[in-house]
């Protein structure tokens, strides 16, 4: 079995033979299975818990660790790259509830053969993601692509948007701007209808809220200033998408009208490439517009398929639950690519009654992709929030293998694809 891995008051990182690993599913801790033990790959991060008490196990039975030996220790996690799922995450019990943690996926660590391994599964391999695509030393070259860029286009508002998620937050999306590949980035709604507990671009101030990941957007940008950046990266890029709906903004539909305009004039000026919409799905006329305009694919984020823990986490406003499932249904009727932003947290998303809806749901909408994307927010903060579904778990590995089996002709990815 694997074994514990903890951190002592300065960061360092030890493992414990007299112990072995849990990890948290839903607020239960579980063994975790060596067969979903994966040696962290290139661009994972490790984080030290320091509101939490360790959850271990020894001689089988449970056990609590504040200290060990002499130490003072604390739980460890891990964030992996994109095209991972994680299938549990770190075992420890809360000092308190606040501050809450930082967005992230936090991921069962363990030391397991020789190396830190986290609890995941591969669900597809990228190498447009490759972290060494991103490196310092990519961005030394990425700064003079910047300054070049802007030069050319000092008045575009959008153009230095992408620049600052590019230059500042690391954005893999905003980096391929300059870079001129695969999908391009287009945000356009300072504004939401949604107020989703795990929001990376806004979080309300005090007590309730944690420090969002970023800026929102502040301005919703012209047609034409997001016609001028669209246009020349589907010419050119290989394998191109524009992809409204970003971390660094609110709903993308709410701006539908500018959204649609910009579509027809990247469309009247070329035909290649995917235009993607990433959305909450509120509005099914609205989609069906945006349709008509040129629109290739849309992705629907979803965390479940039961309405009251849908509500619990997206907190909607002027929408309701069944508005999403139209527009998935809409979506479809109208030739869109439609795919499914599942919002993954171990524990909930495998439970028995969230499978079952999860399936019957992409089922019924003939749903062409799942994504299997990791939910980033401080795990016990969600488990208090939001009504667990009913059953057992059954792993974040067998919920893959089940919708594999029951749904052959839907793909189970993590990426937006490229239409061709």
């Amino acid at each position: 079995m694997p074994n514990l891995l903890f951190a002592d008051t300065k960061g360092r990182i030890f493992d414990s033979v007299q112990h072995q690993a849990l990890g948290l599913s839903g607020g239960d801790l579980v063994p975790i299975p060596a067969s979903e033990m994966v040696p962290l790959p290139e661009g994972s991060e490790l984080f030290v818990i320091k509101k939490g008490i360790i959850a271990a196990q020894r001689d089988g039975s449970p056990v609590y660790l504040e200290r060990v030996g002499n130490k003072k220790v604390y739980p460890v996690a891990a964030f992996m790259p994109a095209g991972y799922t994680r299938t549990l995450m770190p075992a420890y019990v809360e000092r308190s509830p606040d501050p809450l943690l930082p967005l992230w996926s936090y991921t069962a660590v363990a030391w397991h053969k020789g190396k830190i391994c986290g609890a995941a599964k591969l669900v597809a391999r990228n190498p447009k993601a490759d972290p060494e695509l991103h490196s310092p030393e990519q961005d030394k070259r990425l700064i003079k692509l910047v300054e070049q860029r802007l030069k050319q286009e000092p008045d575009n508002r959008l153009l230095k948007q992408l620049a600052r998620c590019a230059l500042e937050y690391h954005c893999f999306a905003g980096k391929n701007t300059f870079y001129r590949r695969w999908e391009l980035p287009l945000p356009t709604s300072p504004s939401c209808n949604a107020r989703c507990l795990g929001c990376l671009s806004w979080q309300p101030a005090g007590k309730e809220g944690c420090c969002a990941s970023q800026d929102r957007l502040s301005f919703v940008p012209t047609p034409e200033e997001i016609a001028a950046i669209a246009v020349p990266h589907l010419k050119n890029a290989p394998s191109p998408i524009a992809s409204f709906g970003q971390g660094c903004e609110g709903e993308p539909l709410l701006q539908s009208e500018t959204v649609g305009k910009a579509v027809k004039l990247i469309r009247n000026q070329t035909a290649r490439g995917t235009i993607n919409l990433n959305t909450n799905g509120y509005s099914p006329q609205r989609i069906k517009a945006l349709t008509s305009a040129g629109l290739d694919s849309v992705r629907i984020s979803l965390n479940s398929s039961i309405k009251k823990c849908y509500d619990a986490y997206y907190r909607p406003v002027n929408y309701e639950y069944s508005d999403v499932l139209k527009s998935i249904k809409t979506a479809k009727d109208n030739g869109l690519f439609v795919s499914i932003n599942l919002l993954v947290f171990p524990g909930y998303t495998d439970r028995e009654r969230e499978a079952e809806g999860l399936l019957e749901l992409f089922a019924k909408y003939n749903v062409d992709m799942v994504q299997m994307r990791n939910l980033s927010i401080d795990p016990w903060w969600y488990i208090r929030t939001i009504p667990r579904p009913g059953g057992r778990a059954i792993g974040i590995a067998e919920l893959i293998k089940f919708f594999k089996k029951e749904l052959p002709k839907t793909r189970i990815d993590y990426f937006n694809p490229f239409l061709g």
